[in-house]
Order: C-alpha cells, then sequence, then structure tokens
C-alpha cells in the first residue's frame, strides 16, 4: 500500500512537528521512540475512558492497540490517551451519582484540551459506559476534525437459575430482598453472577442506546456497536475505525461532514424504534449544540412520536444487545426504518459512504424474533414518548417501552419528597400508597447538582411489585435500565422554580403518554400564589469544586443541559488554526 498524500502545512500537527523552530518539539517525539517518518505524518489521538471502576471501561485499552494498528497501516502515527468517565452502575444510588452527568461535559472537555494542546489531526474515540459515549462524540463534533467513534462493547448476559440476567436483575432484586421475597443467601447468588465479563450493561440502556446513536448518526462504522466487549472480533472493528479515520483525513471529512440535523434525526428513529434509554433526550441535543444545531427535547420526541417501536430489548423487552447483534445489528434496524421511509439515506457516514449506500450493502432480514418487521411492530408508537403541560412546560420525557395501552394513562395524588434519599427511604419503608404518584424534585442539573439518576428507587418498586401501581416524576434522570411509568426531565426543574417546586401533597397530577401530557389539577393562579411564596432554591453541599461550577454554568434539560454556548458562537474552526 503506497502512503496518502497528506499535506502537512494545512494539518494542525505542523506547529509541533515542522520546520526548524519545532525541533525542541521534535525532541520530545524522539523521546517516545518515534521515528523521523513518524513524526511526519498525521498525527491521529487515539482517546479512550479506559479506567478500573467498572467492566464497561476495562477492555477500551486493549481495543486501543488495535486502533493503532490501524491507523499506522494507513501511515498515521497514533497517539494514545486517556480522559475520564463515571461509570453509573458504581455511582447509583448515593452521592456519586451527582458526578455522573458532570462527567460528560468533563470528558468532553479535556479530550478537546488534549487534541488542542498536542495539535492533533483526527481523533478516533472509545468509550464505554453511559456518559463517556456522548461526551466523546461532543468532543469529536465540538473540535470538528476527521473523527470516528468506536464503543467497547456490552457486557455478556449472566445466568441465574435458567435464565438470562442482568445488572438490572440484581436492582431489582434489591427490592425484592427488602420485600421478604428473596433471601440473602439467594441475593449474593444472583449477585455474583449477573456481569460474567467486561463491557457495558447488557440491555438497551443508556450505553447501548448510545452505541445504537453512533452508528445511526454515522461517526461509527457499520455494525461496530454489536459485538461483545470479550468478542476478539471487536479488535478487527478497532483496527478498521483506525484506518477509517485515515481515510477521513485524506478525504478531509470532518464530524460536522456526518453530525447534521438530519443523522440526528436518524440517531433518533434509532433510539424510539429499539426502545432505548430517555438519557438520549438529553444527550442528542447536546451533540447537536456542539454543531450550533437547534435539536432540543420536543424535536427529539417528534421524531419519537411517529416512530414505530419494532425491536424487542431489555428493560421492556426480552433481549439484551448481544442477541441484537447476532440478529444483524443497527445496520438491519436501519435497513427495516428505509422500509417505512424514515431514514434520511444522504448523510455521510465514518466510513465515507452515505447512509443509504451503506444500507444497500445490508443483506440480513429482521428476524421476527429481535427485530421485528417494521411492517409488523411491537406497538405503532416509539418505546420513548416526550411529554409537555402545566407540570413540564419545558417538557419531560418516559421511556414506554414493554408498557401495555392500559398502563400509558395514570392519574393519582403527589407524594412530594425533596430528594431521592428521601424516596428511597419511604419505599423502603414501604410508607407510600397504591396509586400515588411519587414526585422527587431538587435533582435537575443545577439543583442537584448533577442530575443523578434514581435506578435505586425504581427497581426497588419495580422489586416490591409495585412498579405498575405508582408513578413517578422528577427533574433528575431515570436510568436506561428503568420500567414502569417514570416520568424524567421535568422541566423547569425546581431549582429554577418551575412548576415541579410548587407541586405539594394531594395534589392531583394526570400522566397520560398517548396524549403526551403531564399535568397537576391546581389552577394558574394558585400556582402564581405559591410562587410568590417559594423559598428559593434548595441549598446544596457543594460550595466549592467541579459540582459547584457545574451547577452554576449548566443549561437548561431540554436543551441537553449544556455548560458552553455551543457550536453556534465559534470564532474559529480548531482544524485550520
Amino acid at each position: 500500500m503506497d502512503a496518502p498524500r497528506f499535506d502537512k502545512s494545512r494539518l494542525p500537527s505542523r506547529h509541533v512537528t515542522e520546520g526548524p523552530e519545532r525541533a525542541p518539539h521534535r525532541s520530545y517525539l524522539y523521546a517516545m521512540g518515534l521515528s523521523e517518518a513518524e513524526i511526519h505524518q498525521p498525527l491521529i489521538g487515539v482517546a479512550t475512558c479506559w479506567n478500573e471502576a467498572a467492566p464497561c471501561n476495562i477492555a477500551l485499552n486493549r481495543q486501543a492497540q488495535s486502533v493503532k494498528m490501524g491507523v499506522k497501516s494507513a501511515f498515521g502515527t497514533p497517539r494514545e490517551f486517556t480522559t475520564i468517565t463515571v461509570t453509573d452502575g458504581i455511582a447509583m444510588g448515593h452521592e456519586g451519582m451527582r458526578s455522573s452527568l458532570v462527567s460528560r461535559e468533563a470528558s468532553a472537555d479535556t479530550v478537546e484540551l488534549t487534541m488542542r494542546g498536542h495539535c492533533y489531526d483526527a481523533l478516533v474515540g472509545l468509550a464505554g459506559c453511559d456518559k463517556s459515549l456522548p461526551g466523546m462524540m461532543m468532543a469529536m463534533v465540538r473540535l470538528n476534525v476527521p473523527s470516528v467513534f468506536i464503543y467497547g462493547g456490552s457486557i455478556l448476559p449472566g445466568r441465574y437459575e435458567g435464565r438470562d440476567v442482568t445488572v438490572q436483575d440484581v436492582f431489582e432484586a434489591v427490592g425484592q430482598h427488602q420485600a421478604g421475597n428473596m433471601s440473602t443467601c439467594e441475593l449474593e447468588k444472583l449477585e455474583a453472577v449477573a456481569c460474567p465479563s467486561a463491557g457495558a450493561c447488557g440491555g438497551q440502556f443508556t450505553a447501548n442506546t448510545m452505541a445504537c446513536v453512533s452508528e445511526a448518526i454515522g461517526l461509527a462504522l457499520p455494525n461496530s456497536a454489536g459485538a461483545p466487549a470479550p468478542y476478539e472480533s471487536r479488535d478487527q472493528y478497532s483496527e478498521a475505525s483506525g484506518r477509517a479515520a485515515m481515510r477521513l483525513l485524506e478525504r478531509n471529512i470532518r464530524a460536522r461532514d456526518i453530525v447534521t440535523r438530519e443523522s440526528l434525526e436518524n440517531a433518533a428513529r434509532v433510539v424510539a424504534c429499539t426502545g432505548g434509554s430517555t438519557n438520549a433526550g438529553l444527550h442528542l441535543p447536546a451533540i447537536a449544540h456542539e454543531a450550533g444545531i437547534e435539536f432540543f427535547l420536543d424535536d427529539v420526541c417528534a421524531i419519537f412520536r411517529d416512530t414505530p417501536y419494532f425491536v424487542d430489548l431489555k428493560p421492556g423487552g426480552a433481549y439484551v444487545a448481544k442477541d441484537l447483534y447476532e440478529a444483524g445489528g443497527v445496520p438491519v434496524v436501519m435497513k427495516e426504518l428505509r422500509k417505512a421511509g424514515l431514514i434520511h439515506e444522504d448523510c455521510m457516514t465514518a466510513t465515507g459512504r452515505s447512509i443509504g449506500e451503506e444500507i444497500d450493502r445490508v443483506s440480513r432480514e429482521a428476524d421476527g424474533r429481535v427485530i421485528y418487521p417494521v411492517a409488523a411492530p411491537i406497538s405503532e408508537t416509539g418505546g420513548v414518548v416526550g411529554l409537555k403541560g402545566n407540570l413540564a412546560p419545558q417538557g419531560a420525557i418516559v421511556k414506554v417501552a414493554g408498557m401495555t395501552e392500559d398502563q400509558l394513562r395514570f392519574s393519582g395524588p403527589a407524594r412530594v419528597f425533596e430528594c431521592e434519599e428521601d424516596a428511597f427511604a419511604a419505599v423502603q419503608a414501604r410508607s407510600y400508597a397504591e396509586g400515588e404518584v411519587i414526585v422527587i424534585r431538587n435533582e435537575g442539573p443545577a439543583g442537584g447538582p448533577g442530575m443523578r439518576e434514581m435506578l435505586a428507587t425504581t427497581a426497588a418498586l419495580s422489586g416490591q411489585g409495585m412498579g405498575k401501581k405508582v408513578a413517578l416524576i422528577a427533574d433528575g434522570r431515570f436510568s436506561g435500565a428503568t420500567r414502569g411509568f417514570c416520568v424524567g426531565h421535568v422541566g423547569p426543574e425546581a431549582a429554577h422554580c418551575g412548576p415541579i417546586a410548587l407541586v405539594r401533597d394531594g395534589d392531583i397530577i394526570t400522566l397520560d403518554a398517548i396524549a403526551g401530557t403531564i399535568s397537576v389539577d391546581v389552577d394558574a393562579a394558585e400556582m402564581e400564589v405559591r410562587k410568590a411564596a417559594w423559598a428559593g432554591p434548595r441549598p446544596t453541599i457543594y460550595a466549592s469544586g467541579a459540582l459547584w461550577k457545574y451547577a452554576q454554568t449548566v443549561g437548561e434539560t431540554h436543551k441537553g443541559a449544556v455548560t458552553h454556548p455551543g457550536g453556534g458562537a465559534e470564532r474559529h474552526a480548531y482544524a485550520d488554526l
């Protein structure tokens, strides 16, 4: 293979490698064993979120070595670096969860700073857990360099008493244990086998949802998201991703050539039809923001509303990411969406071909078990639904995958809690009643701070057999593993004196996922009286540090809870400096 020609005079790395004045810089590169030829090749950032916090990230280091081989084979010089990630499964249910969404911004910021500081020409980003996936994609779009995303892969399902299990089953088992329906011995046996390998949570929770997004939006190679983390085939996808980054650089195809309004709509379609995580309603607007595209929660939910749900994945369905991969993965899902005229086919992808051209290459069809034909879906409406009304003027979101039609409406008296801990304690003590709407407030991006997920509480409810007998609303988030009528992202949040701050015990709240409404039976005049008497945001213990800083800068939930002005305010392009 002949080396492709790159004009270094137009690449960022020229500031580090070219000309007599860069001799000191080159001496550092020689110190790391680079040859003269490697120094004068394009420098490609290979960013991973590797750490030893959780199984989601533990395989990323190995896969990064394959990416580097791919870059080298195409005459690029890979430069590996790491960024942080906070794993929700470990952070869940305690103060650590406040760091989760904040870590999305930290991941994006630190990748940006590393790329800028060392003048890398293109980026291959590997991520494995929840917020690190959108964080890495946000950095790619923010920098607008040739970029390829690769997911670290999902965990294999565990086996317990002859059935597949995931960490969701363990969270729900805590509720069963508290209710006296599971012994301590049984719980310990389950926890020991539920997570048997490296990889991110196996259901269509946030990590796998955003992995599907990476393919649908075009930043990842087709089918690269599917193979579980332990599969050696992941290394082949990684090597191919390294080569793909070099091809994009040669053709000057940048991240914003790929991430457009149309590709964001494609991604939202895939979230809807797979019953993906409600967190996509936060992350898609944030990715769009990096490109200066206004694509807010309302826009995402409009796509959800007219997209059929036809991929049967946990938590609402029966199967896990490994099963989707074996059924043909995201390419087959997108092929079905195209049959219904629901895909923008002209969108560019990391292969250098359009989505339509990639779908043309897919020979497999829906298996009718994991992937239903789009003409015979599980339901006509997507697995995620947006709600709006006098309780959430800026919108809210609920995952309805797996819920029956009679479960899509709920009305009952409010039971208000000022934070997640208070709600969880009430659930543990079973001091709540069937038919109530549990309200958890002061958990928004600014008010939390950090917009915690509430899986511990919702899983405990499900484990107690009450998941369908109560509803729950919050200005915080819900895990992709949440099931039941659990409405998150209620905006404006309580810290900004949204209506959720003014709800009182006993107010009748009505939720309707068919009509897309969320309302409280309190007239506007009474709400104004309550607003005048509002005592202000609930004080938090975070008066300094990263969480304090985040609370000062974070924006509204329906716009993605972002912390800077975004692509629309840019005055330069990094790659052209």
